[in-house]
């Protein structure tokens, strides 16, 4: 271990050697406030006469960075509002402070249009995640999709998944099931399955469906990201980032009152207040309760979410957040159908044409599962320079879940004729199964120039622990004719709790393991010219896989990995218009396989897995244009994924179960991304995907054929939106939009042959009165009533048409 003890010693003396080179340079902060103490988000803030400025935040703060000593009028300007200035000396290696009061108070700066840029108000231009550092998104040479809470209230979404829908190229593949360590819902991105497993940049893994009530913006981060985030929590296709909501210094909020259609009933209370008379130590709590029932015949969830947050700023250079969330949900799991055997042997290839009952669950009542997530978290931020900042941040993650899982097959009717089926009803529990994860991240980021040349760096040591302790057990209660007079109702809680009393179940599958990761970073953003930046960044990573139960043993391991990251970006037309290519890697420890080994007579050689890698070449161009009112993403990726362990297809080692790693597989496509303004009021968000996914050198049973787990190769997004402008009409709106999909094959193989969940093109609309102190609103969600199927190797029915109805108190 000697070797990775002198790369981190390595790494900790340019940490701190790093302040060292901040010395000829400072910076401008401050914040703008209207007239009756309120932030005032999205104002222009410039440096006159230098070409150099910033946009306020949500806070009302901005930093002016990269500023020479001397003195500046620093000036403060909207659409619709009279230009404020300031005049600020700065000197060498300090940070200047400014602060601004508007004449406007809160309600008068709702009667004007902030900005351009503020009229597309769906556009976020910016992240302080995607590369762990802040960075405009024509500086990003990766590509990522932000979803801001501003659509989300527009289309009163509540969960994370309904959330996704405005993120292109993404489709949901899996419901929610509550189990403990991979109980959140699967989506499908470039090909790849992938879950919401990271909050802020750290782990936060969440087991059942996701509530929104804390969510400040979703950012989807296209690609392999390994280089900057680790292998364990995303996946070749990208990751999603939950971004959430943090206390600010007035006192506000709201509260809303929302019900609709299944039964569904919410209340959730947003309220942010400074603690003490300095407004340097702020809280605030996003809470909510949601009851919903079903489309079918059974079925109910109740999820609870409590998200407090504390923030400690003792003063401009330090600053100490604390963090919790808190979910708790009991309820029965989305109804699933897997599938024993080629669908043609069901007398069909797609699931529009067998003979199964939308709207049925095919069970009884009490077939209940309790799932809980507690995520906890710190960070401690440290202003060490003008030019660094120091960011200490720990994640901790705990899962729980306890109950039944009823799942379904559907099967052939003996002796029937061909398309009458039956359905095998079983269960999968899980009983007082955990996963818990831990994660410590040191992060230094600096911002300074090198002669003429400007570096953005983000140097970042990492820990994560992965502890899985989960216990899987299950029977099959019964096989059951599928018509639409047989009675279904025995297939219900108490009879599985008899069931179990009266015999061991059919199976019992223990999942436990400790799993531990010491990663290290480094990531540049190297600006050659005013237009011009490279990006390159390598990580590295030791693993220490301790071993555990998979059904049985698994031996335990240690690997060490590398993975890069390359980008360019060139600004053709500054700040507007920037062409962007870029190299990245991710990779995945596969441990130990069984080998056919001919020299040692036809046996099975235990082998250490060599990584498994997937790189990513991709290109394309950014807008930022019309003053802010177009913002655009096109690009072509290609990603090549190598070292897939196979079936050997030497036909006797087949026999043995023996592996071969080998096995290659392609994912390339095209991604557009726009988010507009065309007219004053009107706003466009709208998203196009085209995904061809092969396995390239696979058993000849999938050779060259799509991935079950690749989803539809088509995906489209849109939303319209418009407010009326009228001043005796300001507040009202409307929006129209949905999803479309195309068919996706869950089953696809030689043997199996090819069954289809059909395209489905589902539209939602909302209405809304929003005001300073209150806002109505209300949705309709699958306004045609569409049948549409979800699942990769399986089909789940989603939600018919759904009404819902809220109204919010502002304070």
């Amino acid at each position: 271990m000697s070797r990775y003890r002198a790369i981190w010693l390595a790494l900790w003396s340019l940490l701190l050697s790093l302040p060292v080179a901040a010395q000829q340079v400072a910076s401008i902060r401050g914040t703008v406030l209207s007239s009756d103490n309120k932030p005032v988000e999205a104002v222009t803030i410039s440096v006159r006469g230098h070409g150099q400025g910033a946009i306020t935040d949500e806070k009302g703060a901005f930093t002016v960075n990269r500023v020479k000593p001397g003195t500046y009028t620093i000036q403060v300007s909207a659409v619709g509002l009279k230009p404020t200035e300031k005049v600020v000396t700065v000197t060498n290696g300090e940070t200047a402070t400014v602060d601004f009061m508007l004449v406007e108070n809160a309600a008068q700066l709702t009667e004007v249009t902030v900005n351009a840029s503020r009229n597309n108000r769906f556009a976020r231009t910016n992240s302080d995640y995607v590369s762990k550092m802040p960075l405009k998104n024509l500086e990003n040479p990766q590509v990522y999709n932000t979803i801001g809470k501003e659509l989300l209230t527009e289309q009163l979404v509540f969960s994370v998944d309904d959330a996704m829908r405005n993120a292109p190229g993404v489709q949901r593949m899996w419901e929610a099931t509550g189990r403990a360590g991979d109980g959140g819902s699967y989506y499908s991105t470039r090909g790849f399955i992938v879950q919401s497993q990271l909050r802020n940049g750290l782990a936060g893994n969440v087991t059942s469906d996701i509530d929104a009530v804390n969510l400040e913006k979703l950012e989807t981060i296209k690609g392999p990201s390994a280089t900057l985030f680790g292998s364990a929590l995303t996946s070749y296709g990208g990751l999603v980032n939950r971004v959430t909501k943090k206390p600010y210094e007035t006192f506000g909020g709201e509260v809303a009152l929302s019900a609709g259609s299944y039964d569904f009933q919410r209340a959730s209370v947003d309220v942010n207040t400074p603690l003490n008379a300095k407004r340097n130590l702020l809280f605030r709590l996003n809470t909510a309760f949601t009851h919903e029932g079903t489309f079918q015949t059974q079925g109910f969830s109740r999820r609870l979410a409590i998200a407090p947050s504390l923030l400690y700023k003792p003063n401009d250079r330090l600053s100490v957040q604390l963090d919790a969330e808190i979910f708790r949900g009991t309820g029965v799991g989305k109804q699933i159908f897997f599938f024993y055997v080629p669908g043609a042997s069901l007398g069909s290839t797609r699931v529009d044409q067998l003979n199964v009952d939308y709207r049925n669950s095919y069970m009884g009542t009490g077939m209940i599962q309790q799932s809980r997530s507690t995520n906890l978290f710190g960070q401690v931020n440290y202003r060490i320079s003008p030019a660094f900042t120091s960011s200490t941040n720990i994640s901790t993650s705990h899962s729980f879940s306890d109950g039944i899982g009823p799942y379904f097959y559907i099967i052939p009717t003996a002796g029937a004729a061909l398309g009458n089926n039956s359905l095998v009803r079983a269960d999968q529990s899980t009983r007082n199964s955990t996963n818990d994860v831990f994660e410590v991240q040191q992060l230094i980021n600096g911002d300074f120039r090198v002669g003429s040349l400007r570096n953005r760096i983000v140097v970042g040591l990492d820990y994560l622990h992965i502890n899985s302790n989960q216990l899987f057990f299950g029977s099959t209660y019964d096989v059951v004719p599928i018509n639409s007079t047989y009675d279904y109702s025995k297939f219900n809680g108490a009879n599985m709790a008899a069931l179990y009393a009266s015999k061991a179940p059919d199976f019992t599958y223990p999942l436990s393991g400790i799993r531990d990761t010491y990663s290290a970073f480094l990531s540049d953003v190297l600006n050659l010219t005013d237009r011009l930046s490279v990006l390159a960044a390598l990580r590295v990573d030791h693993f220490n896989n301790k071993g555990g139960l998979e059904g049985s043993a698994v031996a335990p391991y240690q690997q060490t990995a590398f993975s890069p990251k390359f980008g360019l970006v060139y600004q053709a037309v500054p700040d507007k218009v920037s062409l962007f290519a870029n190299y990245q890697n991710s990779f995945n420890n596969r441990g130990v396989y069984n080998a056919y080994d001919v020299t040692a007579r036809d046996s099975l050689t235990q082998r250490f897995a060599k990584l498994e890698q997937a790189n990513q070449f991709e290109a394309g161009v950014k807008l930022n244009a019309y003053s802010g009112r177009l913002s655009a993403t096109i690009s072509y990726y290609d990603i090549q994924v190598k070292n897939l362990l196979r079936t050997d297809p030497n036909p006797i080692a087949a026999t043995k179960f023996a592996q071969t790693q080998d096995g290659t597989q392609l994912s390339r496509g095209i991604e557009v991304d726009v988010i507009a303004n065309p007219f004053s009021g009107f706003n466009v968000v709208a998203g196009f995907s085209y995904n061809n996914s092969k396995l390239t050198n696979a058993p000849e049973d999938v050779n060259g054929r799509r991935p079950t787990t690749a989803s539809s190769p088509v995906l489209a997004n849109l939303w319209l939106s418009y407010r009326i402008q009228s001043t005796a009409l300001r507040g009202l709106g409307f929006g129209f939009g949905g999803n479309y999909a195309s068919d996706n094959r869950i089953q696809n193989s030689v043997s199996l042959g090819e069954f289809i969940l059909p395209a489905y093109t589902v539209l939602n609309a909302s209405a809304f009165y929003d005001q300073r102190k209150f806002r109505i609103s209300a949705k309709v969600d699958n306004l045609t009533n569409q049948h549409y199927w979800i699942g990769y190797t399986t089909m789940n029915p989603q939600k018919l048409r759904n009404v819902v109805g809220s109204i919010a108190y502002k304070f």
